[in-house]
């Protein structure tokens, strides 16, 4: 075989096995992102690294690792990953994507449901006892029927959710540097925010879009929006979004994704306004079966001298 790769998380036993059919299997059983020491440690001799979002390999852990030749991130994005050092070290990256579209547009709609009827205030409410019984004016929330969606980014997952927007009786306004092939305006970031009431994001995190949601940012939305965050944390600067929420400057948020997962802002923590889930957008069997397994399949091709289904590029 002569192969080894090194898996930093548990993976559903199926795709080990497939793993285990064309290499040696060092696989990080902890129940938290490997220490980067611990990485770095694992790594030297292996041929193959399949990675998660939380393990950050830069250029001390490439360096650490000769031989390497695939790393196989189980995820969409890549952020974590130095992609360009990487490929100056002839090592090729992959990653997940359109095996989790479907899956994260639902998520995201659960979201801008929860959060615009206000469900998990409610679901709060009710295990604390202090639900009174039904009243005409009671926790009002707001109809999605009519309003405009905002969706900054139009990828695979942003065009995913586009499509779900007619069942919900919304119309759909977009910012992307192209023009999309959805039923949909384009329009600038500042018109975007200006006119939508539900603000998605879908942009990847890149240097240009750390931080995109800021204080000026949010400044620009109406004071009726929702923001909902399904991408990735740092794309909003959460200090800054605890300040808006306190001087009531949007009507609700939902987050997935946070600047330094798995912490979160301690001011969003106590408004009620604010719906946190812990990054289960991706979060069905079937979806992180399929992630998991798409990673394994680019290992064992580029293992065998063929192509990687999926890579990234610098």
């Amino acid at each position: 075989m002569g192969f080894s790769v090194l898996v930093t998380r548990k993976l559903p036993s199926s795709v080990i096995a497939k793993l285990e059919a064309i290499a040696a299997v060092d696989l990080y059983t902890g129940d938290t992102a490997i220490p980067p020491a611990e990485l770095r440690k694992r790594i030297a001799d292996k041929d193959a690294l399949v990675c998660l979002l939380t393990d950050t390999v830069d250029a001390s852990v490439i360096d650490a690792a000769p031989a390497l030749k695939i790393v196989a991130n189980v995820a969409v994005g890549y952020n974590n990953i130095d992609v360009a050092y990487a490929t100056s070290r002839s090592i090729i990256v992959t990653n997940t994507p359109d095996v989790l579209t479907e899956s994260v547009a639902d998520f995201t709609w659960a979201l801008i449901l929860a959060i615009t009827r206000r469900v998990s205030e409610g679901e709060r409410l009710v295990r604390r006892g202090e639900w009174k019984g039904w009243a005409l004016d009671f926790m009002l929330g707001s109809e999605l029927r009519g309003k405009q969606l905002g969706l900054v980014g139009l990828g695979r997952i942003g065009r995913a959710v586009a499509a779900r927007a007619p069942a919900f009786g919304m119309h759909v306004a977009y910012a992307s540097r192209r023009a999309g092939d959805i039923v949909g305006e384009q329009m600038s970031l500042d018109r975007l925010l200006n006119t939508s009431d539900v603000v998605s994001l879908h942009v990847p995190l890149t240097p240009e879009t750390r931080h995109l949601i800021d204080k000026k940012t949010i400044a620009r939305m109406k004071r009726s929006a929702y923001l909902v965050n399904t991408a990735r944390g740092a794309i909003v600067d959460e200090a800054a979004l605890a300040w808006a929420m306190q001087q009531r400057l949007l009507a609700g948020v939902a987050l997935d994704v946070y600047e330094n997962e798995p912490h979160i802002h301690p001011d969003l923590l106590q408004l009620e306004n604010v719906l946190l889930a812990p990054h289960l957008g991706s979060g069905t069997t079937e979806t992180r079966t399929a992630m998991a397994d798409l990673a394994a399949e680019n290992v064992t091709a580029v293992l065998a001298g063929r192509p990687a289904l999926t890579p990234v590029h610098a």
